[in-house]
């Protein structure tokens, strides 16, 4: 160990007295990233305690941008900086004083945010498309702009500064989020504006730049592309339909074409044709809506001339909603008759016939021989039908045959249909005796078809033999009338008689009407003959005019006489006129319109009652026209002219009723439908005579006004209208657009040519008068202009700042937590200009809490809209982080061209009202409690909780509780108790206190730690809880410890808090006195004591000193020792000692006396050593603190005595007892102290580390400081030899604050040292105070003193 003394003394000299090295602390420092070039950017500041000069330096690659000065240390600016770029600078400084080496150490600089960098938008270009269905309130594009600056400067607002076209209409159609997302606020319509560009402005949240407030701030466009859906149904153009079409025409013949189309004009989806009837001769191309001829048509087959088709126009997509977009209209086709077919011959009676059936070629009547003149033949139905229309359907009939000179055909023309009757033309060829059967044939010849005209029927014809004396009737014929539809009986002829010579029964007659055909329309009285009608509703004439009968007269032989009866039926009116055909006109306007109605009446020919007469009924249009009365011409009186009709198609319906000269006369209308055709032949014609208008100055590009204009045209390409300024003075300042409103309705919007800035004061006069024309430009002549006169006024510009009401800015109170969503407030402003548009503005959120600022923790809590609504935006509102809010806002006037636009700053408070959500929280727990339960009286508080709760008011409000105690014995048994500790709460700055009281009687028997488990619960529902645990030890009485003094009772008692004061300085413990008593019996003692304190000595941690620990603090401290021995203290102990009797004298007497020869030896001895190494020692041996849980000697333990000290000298322990050492040396600790210098130089991450045992003075490193509870090497020498009691002396260091050297040169800090009580006094520090004048002490940082 001397030889390791010698080698570490050069270094422990130089480290004493040498030249030290400057002391650089710089760490970081802060640079503002606008600093210009040349400017102070910062000071290095270094000092060095020999106040040599210093020089400095910077190096690394960052100092590129700073220059240095090297004698002041003063840094400037020698490149530009930019935060965005670098935030964080690195340099080395390197100090010199000259002497020793440089000291280099590396400083952070950081670069200070300034707001340099405006608003960045991200992903250009903008463009959004946007389905015209687009409901109100959907997002349809979000922007996003970035600024690269930090904290406000870097928060981004938005909103929308212009709205291309109509600014002043659809500015409102679009609103921005403060995310950037753009909103749709009302309907689109593909119809009107099929694109928007919307200017937004991102403006950042402002900054310092160059000292000065800068709001940054860019703008971008958003293209908004409007897309047409298909939300519209399909349209016919020019519906209704209906055409004509001749029957037996070639399949695939074009009838008409419909067409329709996509009103969704953007969509122009594809359109399908259908015909949706079922059964129809027509076919349509399903993509151009041509109607074609299918099926072979035969109009005579059809149900009805006239076909209705249901055309249905599909397009090819379902709409928006799924559904097929379709429409439908009516289609009227006329199948037109075409003479094709031949008159056919059928065997049946007009009234019964089925002319679907087959028709016959072969037919048999009878007649009597030499039957009259015009007689028909009996028994014979032949009816003759040809299907044809009208003038088709007429045909001749004659006779042909070996007969055909006796008979003749009646009738010999028929329209259509009708009965054909065989007549005997000659009687004397009708000879039964020449022949008994006739034959003839009838032919019907259909003169207007002459390829397939005729056809024939052949009739046999039976003769029927007479008498020679028949019945003979005066007249051979008579011809009859009756008229058609007369009732039953009326009566024809009241008499037909005829004569027959012969008498008797074969002379009466009776008669009978032949064929028996004619019976089913005629009747005869068989006695007068008189002829009736039988069946009235048989007698048309139209259908048959002449009917021929036999009248015969038979007698009694049955000789029979005929005469011919000729009955005619004359005709009545009963027939209504028939209109041929169907009109449909189409024309263009401006020109005449004729046409010819034809009509026939199947009454009689040539009678009033067939005669025709035309009329046009009134009606809207009926004015418009004239008809001749009797051929049905029709002109129109004037050229038809589109623009007048009502009818958005151009059509006009006139009824014409065709009438008969009848009595009464009958009647048929029909519709003339014409359809004009639209031309451009009207001029646009200007809604008002004179517009006026105003305008601001300086206003580039703004709206002025709108003029309108229409034209009566009906086609949207001549009712186009182009405006345009005529050329004059001031019209080159404007600008006009046309738009289209509706059908024929367009507006002119006028406004300031961008490039053109109007000046108010220097205009003369403030107003332009312009002439705006209205251009048809599908017109035919250039000359077709309407105009107008526009007065534009110029207005002056708005120069007054708005203000915010203050009614607006009262105090707003919100619930924390987000309990409160989206308006809260709406801010209101005024200005006093009539043209303004006021928009809100956030300028900045501040945030408290109290009176202190909260940061930025509540700036995204609420959003100020720009209608000057206040949203709350968070769910994070917490009153525990901030409870008040100052939003800092203002209004701008949009509409401000001079002066301010903005308002004063206001501020909008905003209270954060509290709810109780917040749980106690308990303080951590850094101090041990004990109890002696001897010495504890019932409301003793043995311990303390702490605890805060962050909310306000009952919810802040804390009520501590005990829930459980248990008690933890040594051996680790647990014994619960009720009722043994209380609690007390109390509030103390903020902090509420819970005050841990004895509640009864505490065991003093009883080893280990109580438990207790001590509850926090807040005032307010919900209500919230939380717990911990106490650990309250226990000291029991074999700690107990009795001193006796030699005062009285009354005298300890008075001097008690003086003794428990000084046993508090010696042992550094809590002194807890149990009792002052007197001795009655002293003479087990040598001393006269006559009273008795018994006293428990605790530390904080929970360890207490038995009798041995006491005695060796007591003895350790001379001070204390004195001071107790004047306050009377004379034995440690129990104090019950027998007298020992001679012989025990006189051998204690012997062992004394070798005891102090062994001594004197030893002393002697250890002089001579000492004297050699110059060293002085110490004789105190060391000591340990039990822990109270481990129990103290069982074995006995002598008192300790204390002798009085006698004058000028301290007290020692009375030599009658060798165990006690006698007072200490401080020479021992003159060596500590030059050890601890020695060990300053050590650096603290080599010295080695090892875990103490606390409360103890012993520690598991070998070589350990027990004081400063660091190990050390052992390889180090720290001054001592290798003596018994200098190895002691390491073990019993007490603290480390030791004196500096004289010749040490250090300006140091002056340490305060902090003692466990204010009358503690370090012995080291005493003793060395003895010696010399004190230094000023300093603090080896490497090494800690760690108390007791």
């Amino acid at each position: 160990m001397a030889w390791r003394s010698l080698v570490l003394l050069p270094f422990l000299l130089a480290t004493v007295s040498g030249n030290t090295v400057p002391i650089f602390n710089m760490t970081i420092v802060s640079v503002p990233e606008d600093l210009q070039l040349g400017q102070f950017a910062f000071q290095l500041v270094a000092y060095d305690l020999d106040n040599d000069p210093l020089t400095y330096q910077i190096g690394g690659t960052d100092a590129f941008y700073f220059s240095v000065d090297s004698n002041s240390g003063r840094v400037t600016l020698r490149n530009s900086l930019d935060r965005e770029v670098q935030a964080r600078l690195t340099i080395t400084v390197i100090v010199s004083d000259g002497v020793n080496d440089p000291v280099s150490r590396k400083i952070t600089i950081i670069v200070e945010d300034r707001n340099d960098n405006a608003p960045v938008f991200q992903n250009l270009p903008y463009v959004a498309t946007v389905l015209e269905n687009t409901s109100s309130g959907s997002i349809i594009y979000a922007v996003h702009a970035v600024d690269i600056d930090t904290g406000n400067a870097s928060k981004v607002s938005y909103r929308i500064e212009e709205v291309t076209p109509d600014n002043t209409k659809n500015l409102q159609l679009f609103y921005i989020l403060p995310n950037g997302s753009v909103v749709l606020n009302g309907s689109l319509d593909y119809t009107k504006n099929t694109f928007y560009q919307i200017k937004i402005l991102a403006e950042d949240g402002g900054g310092l730049l160059n000292n000065a407030w800068i709001v940054q701030n860019s703008s971008t466009y958003l293209s908004v592309i409007i897309e047409d859906v298909p939300n519209l149904d399909p349209r016919f153009l020019n519906d209704p339909y209906s055409g004509s079409v001749p029957e037996n025409c070639d399949l695939g013949t074009t009838v008409l074409t419909v067409t329709a189309i996509d009103q969704d004009t953007g969509v122009n989806d594809k359109i399908f044709y259908i015909i949706t009837n079922a059964n129809v001769p027509f076919v349509i191309n399903n993509t151009t809506g041509t109607i074609t001829v299918s099926e072979p048509l035969d109009r005579e087959q059809l149900p009805s001339e006239e076909v209705l088709l249901e055309v249905m126009a599909r397009e090819e997509h379902l709409d928006i909603h799924g559904n097929v977009a379709q429409t439908s209209t009516l289609v009227t086709i006329t199948v037109t008759d075409v003479n094709d077919n031949k008159p056919q011959f059928y065997n049946c009676s007009l009234s019964s016939c089925n002319f679907s059936a087959s028709p016959q070629n072969n037919f048999t009547g009878s007649i009597i021989e030499h039957s009259s003149t015009r007689l028909p033949v009996s028994n014979l139905n032949i009816a003759a039908h040809d299907p044809d229309k009208g003038i088709n359907g007429s045909f001749e009939l004659s006779l042909q045959g070996p007969n055909a000179n006796a008979f003749t055909v009646f009738p010999t023309t028929i329209v259509g249909t009708g009965e054909v009757q065989i007549l005997v033309q000659n009687s004397s060829l009708v000879d039964y005796e020449i022949s008994h059967v006739m034959v003839v044939q009838i032919i019907a010849n259909d003169t207007g078809n002459p390829t397939d005209c005729c056809s024939t029927a052949t009739v046999t014809i039976d003769l029927i033999d007479s008498n020679d004396h028949i019945p003979e009737f005066p007249q051979s014929t008579y011809n009859l009338n009756v008229m058609e539809n007369s009732p039953k009986g009326t009566i024809i002829s009241p008499n037909i008689t005829a004569y027959d010579p012969d008498s008797g029964v074969l002379g009466q007659i009776t008669y009978q009407l032949l064929p028996e055909t004619i019976l089913t329309t005629f009747m005869v009285n068989a006695t007068t003959g008189a002829l009736l009608v039988y069946d009235g509703s048989l007698l048309d004439r139209e259908t048959r005019s002449i009917y021929y009968a036999n009248l015969q007269a038979k007698d009694g032989g049955n000789q029979v006489g005929t005469t011919v009866l000729e009955i005619t039926v004359l005709d009545a009116n009963d027939n209504a006129p028939i209109i041929i055909g169907s009109y449909f006109i189409s024309v263009d306007e401006g020109q005449n319109v004729s046409t010819q109605i034809q009509a026939i009446d199947n009454d009689e020919p040539d009678s009033p009652n067939s005669k025709l007469g035309f009329k046009i009924l009134e009606g809207p249009y009926s004015n418009n026209f004239t008809i001749n009365a009797d051929t049905g011409e029709m002109h129109s009186n004037e050229p038809l002219d589109c623009e007048a009709l009502e009818d958005e198609h151009g059509q006009m319906v006139v009824t014409v009723m065709v009438y008969d000269h009848g009595e009464p006369p009958l009647n048929t209308t029909v519709n003339v439908t014409i359809t004009v055709g639209d031309l451009n032949d009207n001029i646009p014609m200007f809604l008002n005579q004179s517009y006026e208008f105003s305008v601001f100055e300086s206003s580039p590009g703004s709206f002025v006004g709108e003029v309108n204009a229409t034209d009566a045209d009906r086609t949207e390409i001549n009712s186009r209208i182009s405006f345009q300024l005529e050329r004059g003075s001031g019209s080159s300042n404007f600008l006009i657009r046309s738009s289209r409103l509706g059908p024929g309705n367009y507006s002119g919007q006028l406004s300031v040519d961008p490039d053109v800035y109007l000046d108010y004061d220097t205009l003369q006069p403030k107003f332009f008068t312009l002439t705006v024309l209205a251009e048809n430009t599908a017109a035919y002549n250039p000359g077709d202009k309407a105009n107008v006169s526009v007065t534009v006024h110029v207005l002056d510009v708005n120069d007054e700042p708005p203000s915010i009401l203050p009614g607006s800015l009262q105090d707003l109170s919100v619930v924390e937590n987000g309990t409160q969503q989206g308006v809260i407030h709406t801010l209101n402003a005024f200005d006093p200009d009539t043209n303004h548009s006021l928009v809100f503005e956030e300028l900045v959120i501040t945030c408290f809490k109290g009176d202190s600022s909260a940061d930025d923790v509540c700036w995204d809590w609420f959003v100020l809209a720009p209608n000057g609504s206040v949203l709350v935006n968070s769910l994070d509102i917490d009153y525990e982080v901030c409870d008040r809010v100052l939003l800092t806002l203002r209004v701008e006037d949009l509409f401000t061209e001079k002066g301010s636009r903005y308002s004063q700053n206001e501020t909008l408070r905003i209270i954060i009202i509290d709810v109780n959500d917040n749980t106690p929280v308990f303080e951590a727990i850094t101090e041990t409690f004990v109890v002696v339960p001897e010495v504890a009286p019932v409301d003793l508080q043995v311990a303390t909780v702490k605890a805060t709760d962050a909310d306000s008011g009952l919810g802040g409000t804390i009520t501590f509780s005990i829930v459980r105690v248990v008690l933890v014995e040594d051996n680790g048994v647990t014994r619960p108790f009720e009722n043994l500790f209380r609690v007390s709460t109390t509030l103390d700055n903020g902090a509420y206190i819970g005050s841990i009281q004895v509640a009864s009687n505490l065991d003093e028997s009883l080893k280990g730690q109580y438990q207790v488990t001590v509850e926090a619960k807040d005032g307010e529902e919900p209500v919230h809880r939380a717990q911990t645990v106490l650990n309250i030890f226990t000291v029991d009485q074999s700690y107990r410890v009795r001193l006796q003094f030699v005062s009285t009772v009354e005298e300890v008692q008075s001097n008690s808090e003086n003794i428990k004061l000084t046993l508090t300085t010696v042992t550094k413990t809590a002194v807890y006195v149990v009792a002052i008593r007197r001795i009655e019996d002293t003479r087990a003692t040598r001393v006269d004591a006559k009273s008795v304190m018994e006293a428990y000595f605790v530390y904080s941690n929970g360890t207490a000193l038995d009798v041995n620990d006491l005695s060796l603090l007591i003895q350790s401290d001379p001070v204390g020792l004195a001071e107790l021995v004047k306050l009377g203290l004379a034995i440690i102990g129990p104090g019950e000692v027998t007298k020992p009797t001679k012989e025990i004298e006189l051998i204690g007497i012997i062992a004394g006396l070798a005891a102090f020869l062994l001594i004197f030896i030893l002393i002697m001895t250890l002089v001579l050593v000492l004297t050699t190494r110059r060293y002085l020692t110490a004789c105190t041996p060391s000591y340990r603190h039990p822990h109270p849980h481990q129990h103290p000697q069982t074995h006995p333990h002598p008192p300790t005595h204390f002798c009085p000290p006698p004058s000028h000298s301290p007290a020692r322990p009375c030599p009658s007892h060798p165990s006690i050492p006698g007072l200490c040396s401080y020479k021992r600790k003159l060596s500590a102290m030059k050890a601890l210098k020695v060990a300053t130089t050590f650096n603290p991450a080599t010295v080695q580390q090892g875990a103490g045992i606390p409360g103890t003075n012993q520690y598991n490193a070998e070589g350990a400081n027990p004081m400063l509870n660091h190990p050390l090497d052992p390889s180090h020498d720290l001054g001592f030899h290798e003596d018994s009691i200098s190895v002691t002396s390491m073990n019993s260091l007490d603290e480390n604050t030791v004196n500096a050297p004289a010749d040490d040169n250090f300006e140091v800090e002056q340490v305060k040292m902090r003692p466990t009580d204010p009358t503690d006094k370090e012995v080291l520090v005493a003793a060395l105070n003895l010696k010399e004048p004190t230094k000023t002490a300093y603090l080896n940082t490497t090494f800690t003193t760690t108390d007791l």
